[in-house]
C-alpha cells in the first residue's frame, strides 16, 4: 500500500512546468485534500533546486476534485534567489482551478534554534493499532478505507468516532503517532510530501472533539478550505511522528484547528494551521452538498 501512496504522488512531468497527478481507484467521493497537497508539493519541489527545501506552504482548497479525472499542476517559477526559491502551483480539471498553493524553498544554513517542548505522551508501541481500535466500529473503517493509509496510526486518546456519545470534550484536542507502514527512500521531498499528506487526515477532528461530534453518527458536511504548514526541522516518516492538534475557536460553520509534528525523540518538526468548513446540517438543508 506505502508503494501506491509514493506512486500517487509521484506526478508525471508533462513539459513547461506542467505535472499530472491521478487519485486512487475506489476512493472518495471527492479528491482528499491532502493528496492534492502532497502532489501540488512534489510538483513544486521538482522545479527548485536540490539544496533547497521547502521550510512553508500556504494553500487554498478552491473546489472539491474529481476522483476520476486526472489533475494538472501548473508551477510558475516566481523567484529564485540567493537563498530562496518562491513557487506558486495551481492545481486544475475540467472544472477549473480546485486548488492553489504558494511554497518557499530554502538554501540550508545555520541558525538560531529553539522550539516548544513535546507533550509528554505514552510510546506508540503501547497503544492500540488503528485496526484494534476500529474493530467493530463499521464507519471507522469504512472512513479510512476510502484514503489511502499506508501508515500505522496509534491514537493517544479517543479519535471521535469512539469519542463520541461521551459529550464535548473542550480543550482535548487530538493526539496520534504516524509511522509510514514500509520501506521508504532517502528523498527529502519523499518525506516533507507525505509529511504534507498525513496534515489533512486527523486534524479537523480537534473541532469535532470540542463538540462531542462525529462523522458517522451526527450529520456533518466539512471540508477543508485553506491550509499552512511551515516545516522546522528533517522529518523521517520511516520513524515515528506525534501530530498534536486542537482547535482555538469554531463559528460562523468554519473551524480553525492548528496543529506540531514531534519526532520520537521531541523536536518539533513542523507547524500547520488549517481551517475548514464545518456545518451541523439539518433536515431539508439546501446547503446539502456545497461548500
Amino acid at each position: 500500500m506505502l508503494d501506491g501512496l509514493l506512486r500517487l504522488l509521484d506526478v508525471r512531468p508533462l513539459g513547461d512546468g506542467r505535472f499530472q497527478g491521478r487519485s486512487p481507484a475506489g476512493g472518495p467521493q471527492r479528491v482528499f485534500g491532502g493528496q492534492v497537497a502532497a502532489q501540488a508539493l512534489t510538483a513544486a519541489g521538482r522545479t527548485v533546486p536540490a539544496d533547497r527545501h521547502v521550510h512553508s506552504l500556504h494553500a487554498y482548497f478552491v473546489r472539491p476534485g474529481r476522483p476520476d479525472e486526472p489533475i494538472e499542476y501548473a508551477v510558475d517559477d516566481v523567484r529564485d534567489g540567493r537563498s530562496f526559491s518562491i513557487r506558486r502551483v495551481v492545481a486544475s480539471q475540467s472544472a477549473g482551478s480546485i486548488f492553489v498553493m504558494s511554497a518557499s524553498f530554502q538554501h540550508q544554513e545555520p541558525g538560531l534554534d529553539h522550539a516548544v517542548a513535546a507533550p509528554a505522551v505514552p510510546d506508540p508501541l503501547t497503544l492500540p493499532s488503528l485496526a484494534e481500535r476500529s474493530k467493530g466500529v463499521g464507519y471507522a473503517s469504512a472512513a479510512f478505507g476510502r484514503i489511502p493509509r499506508p501508515f500505522d496510526i496509534r491514537y493517544v486518546n479517543d479519535p471521535p468516532w469512539q469519542a463520541h456519545g461521551r459529550g464535548p470534550q473542550p480543550g482535548a484536542g487530538s493526539r496520534a503517532w504516524f509511522r509510514a507502514d514500509g520501506r521508504l527512500p532517502d528523498d527529502p521531498l519523499v518525506h516533507v510530501c507525505l509529511l504534507a499528506y498525513l496534515s489533512d487526515l486527523t486534524l479537523l477532528d480537534s473541532i469535532l472533539l470540542e463538540h462531542g461530534l462525529a462523522h458517522g453518527y451526527d450529520n456533518l458536511q466539512s471540508a477543508s478550505l485553506d491550509h499552512a504548514m511551515w516545516f522546522h526541522r528533517p522529518v523521517r516518516l520511516d520513524d515515528w511522528v506525534l501530530y498534536d492538534t486542537n482547535s482555538p475557536s469554531s463559528s460562523g460553520a468554519r473551524g480553525l484547528a492548528t496543529g506540531h509534528f514531534f519526532g520520537r525523540n521531541g523536536a518539533l518538526l513542523a507547524t500547520v494551521v488549517q481551517e475548514g468548513l464545518v456545518r451541523v446540517r439539518t433536515a431539508g438543508d439546501p446547503r446539502h452538498g456545497r461548500e
